[in-house]
């Protein structure tokens, strides 16, 4: 039973997936303002990407609990909302926020403090065996951190992100590491005008991300071309039929069905090595990252269990997600469990380049631009669109026969489309 009258009720930060310590970079509204149920109240920034936090219910403003610069967790309060009795009665309630580092509910108990060995013994056991949560052992597998060489400060020994990221920085600050030069730092100012801007969080993270990954794979790059002629001739006669289904058909929805098609082919590029790089995990599962660039930095959304997805379902979703990560609105869920990843430089230009992988997958793949060129047909030359493919791959896992075959698969796939149906 509804009642008249105005509640007042507390709006907090939602799931944020495993994202902590997030940086409010914007306050959309202030006390007094009346909000409309999903609009925008703050825009948050994880080290992955930018985020609206929208209202849960409509309501007046009545205090803002957050500034600038904050850093918020899951559950944190932002604001209160005065908002009318029968719809506080019904508004969800703020989700409830799951400590990231609860350790497992697994057979084996918890080890004492007496059954830890010291850090410097523990490299060869076995991570599986440590004793740590899923939200800690998700960060070591992203650093490339073997659980086994880290000392636990928790409860009965486990351990928890801090003691993941204290290791890393006391492996990077170790004698094996000051063989490299440190940066020498310039006054710039000295030689003219200078303006300093500060790059964005996730430029920040993402160079720290690219840095591991650089230092941690065995990077490999393989370039090819493709004959696209066929192909973007099809392309071009489903225009009007992808126009009535609201759908704008871009070569990317192609680029996914064929990589899918011979990601099956070869699961070993499907796949991640595990922390102690003795056994490959592959996935059962096809979940695409797609690289874009906002104006913070480079984001990759993930396009999940693409290989359910039409080429108009795909064409929908691809444009939903490049739409979300240049309006701030992408979700945790749409940032993680990606097994392969496709970055195009579309119209930007380029011949070819050389990607780093997206740790912790095992490969990418590099689109350049794609050009009209002379091809031999065994009588005469003809003009054909060929599209200029790059693949980098981790050589821990894959070797360079392995990689020849992908690409040369992924080549025949697209110039003849109708190797999809094989």
């Amino acid at each position: 039973m509804n009642r008249v009258g105005v509640v007042n009720r507390a709006v907090n930060i939602p799931d944020i997936g495993d994202a902590e310590n997030v940086e409010v970079i914007e306050i959309c509204v202030a006390a007094g303002d009346e909000v409309a149920e999903n609009d925008a109240l703050i825009v948050i920034e994880s080290d992955k990407a930018s985020m609206e936090v929208p209202a849960p219910f409509a309501g007046t403003v009545s205090k803002v609990h957050v500034a600038l610069s904050d850093h918020v967790n899951a559950g944190d309060l932002i604001l209160h909302l005065d908002a009318a009795a029968e719809v506080a009665e019904t508004a969800p309630a703020p989700p409830t926020v799951v400590a990231d580092d609860e350790p497992e509910q697994a057979e084996a108990q918890a080890p004492s403090a007496a059954e830890q060995p010291a850090p410097q013994t523990q490299a060869g056991a076995p991570s599986s065996r440590v004793y740590a949560g899923p939200a800690v052992r998700r960060l070591a597998r992203e650093l490339g951190v073997d659980l086994a060489a880290v000392a636990g400060s928790g409860s009965g020994g486990r351990v928890v992100k801090e003691d993941v990221k204290a290791f890393v920085k006391q492996t990077l600050a170790t004698p094996a590491r000051a063989s490299l030069a440190p940066v020498q730092e310039v006054d710039f100012a000295r030689f003219g005008t200078i303006e300093i801007k500060p790059l964005t969080r996730i430029r920040v993270r993402g160079a720290a991300a690219l840095r591991s990954s650089w230092q941690h794979v065995v990077h490999v790059t393989q370039h090819d071309e493709a004959d696209v002629t066929d192909l973007e001739e099809f392309r071009a006669s489903l225009r009007d039929e992808a126009a009535q289904q609201g759908a704008k058909l871009t070569p990317l929805p192609f680029l996914i069905k064929a990589c899918v098609h011979v990601l099956r082919a070869h699961p070993q590029f499907n796949a991640s090595l595990d922390a102690g790089v003795t056994a490959l995990i592959h996935k059962r599962y096809y979940h695409i990252g797609m690289a874009v660039d906002t104006e913070v930095g480079l984001v990759v959304p993930v396009v999940r269990d693409a290989d359910r997805k039409g080429l108009f379902e795909l064409a929908a979703e691809t444009a939903r997600l490049a739409a979300a990560a240049r309006e701030k609105k992408l979700t945790p869920n749409d940032l993680q469990g990606g097994s392969f990843t496709i970055s195009s430089l579309g119209a930007i230009g380029g011949t070819g380049f050389t990607p780093i992988v997206n740790a912790p997958e095992v490969a990418i793949l590099g689109v350049a631009r794609l050009a009209t060129k002379p091809k031999w047909d065994g009588s005469t030359f003809q003009a054909r669109k060929m599209l200029p493919l790059s693949l980098s791959y981790d050589h821990r896992a894959i070797n360079g026969a392995e990689a020849g075959r992908f690409v040369a698969d992924l080549v025949a796939t697209l110039s003849d489309i109708r190797r999809l149906v094989l």
